[in-house]
């Protein structure tokens, strides 16, 4: 699948721990949640999160709640590895997960 990159507009300072701004793990990386829209870092600049595909949501993929979704690139699954506890699998940051839905595990 090939993935559109809309960059997002400049920003004043580095999103990370502690920069003030809720974050999201989604797939292979953390959106920040700024002004009402999401973003993430890429190659020196902030791209903006893919927005759901889905015909019930006005939502992005990282925040997505439909409980029919069929977005590709929105994952609702919960999380089965042994540390996260039934966490959402856009919440887990697990280096050694062995769930089959989350995105980030090898």
């Amino acid at each position: 699948m090939t993935t559109t990159h809309s960059a997002a507009e400049a920003h004043h300072h580095t999103h990370g721990p502690g920069c003030g701004h809720l974050t999201v793990v989604h797939g292979n990386h953390v959106d920040y949640v700024h002004d009402g829209h999401l973003h993430h870092e890429h190659d020196g600049h902030y791209d903006e999160c893919d927005a759901c595909s889905c015909e019930h949501c006005a939502d992005n993929c990282a925040l997505c709640a439909c409980d029919d979704c069929a977005c590709p690139t929105c994952n609702h699954g919960v999380c089965a590895c042994e540390h996260c506890g039934g966490e959402p699998c856009t919440s887990c940051v697990c280096a050694d997960c062995t769930c089959a839905t989350c995105a980030h595990a090898a």
